[in-house]
């Protein structure tokens, strides 16, 4: 028997309901994942190598990622020419302290001859590793959280909590100028932040790698005088023998911490590092150095990266009594490049943040890393520094997480690269996180302990 028009009318009502239900449920992943490939090549494309980065260029890129996804965005220059880009995704109750997503935008610099392909051309392989500086370090988080945004849009998602992205100049030169200033600021306290997330590091197993802390640097320098003379001559604490003293008690130390992470016993961000950056002596002649000539000074220079755990007034007085003694004519600074960071936050409470019930972010992370199909490690603490410690200073939670799994580590390295499907995956990760921060209501703001918003 022939259907009537009336059947066929509510047949083709019926399915034209379903494809808008399958297309509002599937929306996130219709797009091409070539046109997010493409966006992030974009952004790695662009020089933003120091000590000239190209922050113009960078700024248009990511205002313009703005605009397409309708996020609400400002441009502050703490320090001339050095612009830190906030964006904001308003959430749905203001009352909730908001999260962050902090991202840098300037990069180490590069030695190009030492590179396979060029290192701002985001040269995409046929195995899918898309090479360039800033692959891994870090514009592939800040880009990842973008494309999560916009997936979670497409699918119709409202936050709850309103939802920042702070895309912050100069952390590979320490941050000064950029986070640091930031934080300073009435523009971050009106944030009313409750959670930061930041950068991590690659992981080459299949878990992913995420930081609760980090070491804080110490530059040291420690300089030696002693009498001058004639290089035949034998002399007593001469200024160079005062220095090689020190440098050999320092590499025992050095070897001391190096074997507890040799033999398993502790991660590498759980011990004190040193590592002699350089050394400063002898008298110049136009064709070298004069050879004939004990100097009367110098100097060697230490980059030391002291763990949360550490005790750091232990350590200040190996420092005077055996590195630097002044009865060997010795003295020493810290902090002379500017760098001597906090071990404590600003309530006397180390640099951590809680990795267990009592920190519910954590708690969300897990779980919403679980959803989407990752796993992660044990939590560590980031062998070198990031802008995560000035957040934690004033007592907020901040975890390092970059979706990384299955990856060499290679930030600063020749050849840095990302596999196009991590960085995928990585998308949906971030998707997953949002969206369980951003719809997160039960707890709210308690005074003085920040690590429980």
């Amino acid at each position: 028997m022939e259907p009537s028009y009336r059947t066929i009318i509510s047949l083709l009502l019926l399915f034209l309901s379903s494809s808008i239900t399958i297309t509002m449920t599937n929306a996130e992943d219709l797009e091409d994942p070539s046109s997010i490939i493409s966006r992030f090549q974009r952004y790695l494309q662009i020089n933003t190598a120091q000590p000239t980065p190209n922050y113009e260029e960078s700024t248009q890129f990511i205002l313009s990622q703005a605009k397409s996804l309708s996020l609400e965005a400002q441009t502050f220059e703490f320090v001339q020419s050095k612009p830190l880009i906030l964006l904001k995704w308003p959430g749905s109750n203001p009352n909730l302290p908001s999260i962050l997503l902090n991202s840098h935008t300037d990069v180490v610099p590069v030695e190009h001859e030492k590179w396979s392909h060029p290192p701002f051309g985001a040269h995409l392989d046929s195995l899918g590793n898309i090479y360039a500086r800033g692959s891994q370090d870090m514009k592939c988080v800040g880009m990842q959280y973008l494309e999560a945004i916009r997936k979670l849009k497409a699918s119709g998602f409202h936050p709850l909590r309103s939802v920042y992205l702070s895309f912050v100049p100069d952390e590979e030169i320490g941050g000064h100028d950029g986070v640091e200033k930031f934080v300073q600021s009435d523009v971050f306290t009106n944030l009313n932040l409750g959670i930061v997330l930041d950068e991590g590091l690659a992981s080459p197993s299949e878990d992913y790698k995420v930081f609760y802390a980090e070491r804080s640097p110490w530059w040291l320098v420690i300089k030696a005088t002693g009498q001058p003379g004639h290089g035949a001559k034998l002399y007593d604490n001469s200024a160079l023998e005062n220095l090689l003293k020190s440098i050999e008690s320092v590499r025992r130390f050095r070897a001391s911490q190096f074997d507890l992470v040799k033999a398993g016993l502790k991660a590498e961000g759980e011990v004190v590092s040193i590592n002699m950056v350089f050394l400063k002596a002898g008298t110049p002649s136009p064709t070298g150095f004069v050879m004939n000539l004990q100097p009367s000074e110098a100097q060697a220079g230490f980059d030391i990266r002291v763990p949360p755990t550490a005790d750091p007034e232990s350590l200040e007085r190996r420092i005077a009594e055996e590195w630097a003694p002044a009865s060997r004519n010795m003295t020493f600074e810290l902090g002379q490049f500017k760098q001597k960071t906090n071990v404590y936050d600003k309530f006397g409470k180390p640099l951590l943040t809680a990795t267990d019930s009592s920190n519910p972010w954590w708690d969300l992370l897990e779980e919403a890393v679980i959803k989407a199909n990752g796993k992660l490690g044990k939590p560590e603490i980031f062998p070198a520094a990031t802008d995560s410690r000035y957040f934690r200073e004033l007592g907020f939670p901040a975890i390092g997480f970059s979706p990384m799994a299955n990856t060499p580590i290679l930030l600063h390295d020749h050849n840095e690269f990302l596999n196009q499907d991590e960085y995928l995956k990585g998308v949906d990760v971030y998707v997953s996180i949002i969206k369980a921060y951003a719809s997160y209501v039960e707890h709210t703001r308690k005074e003085g302990s920040k690590d429980e918003l």
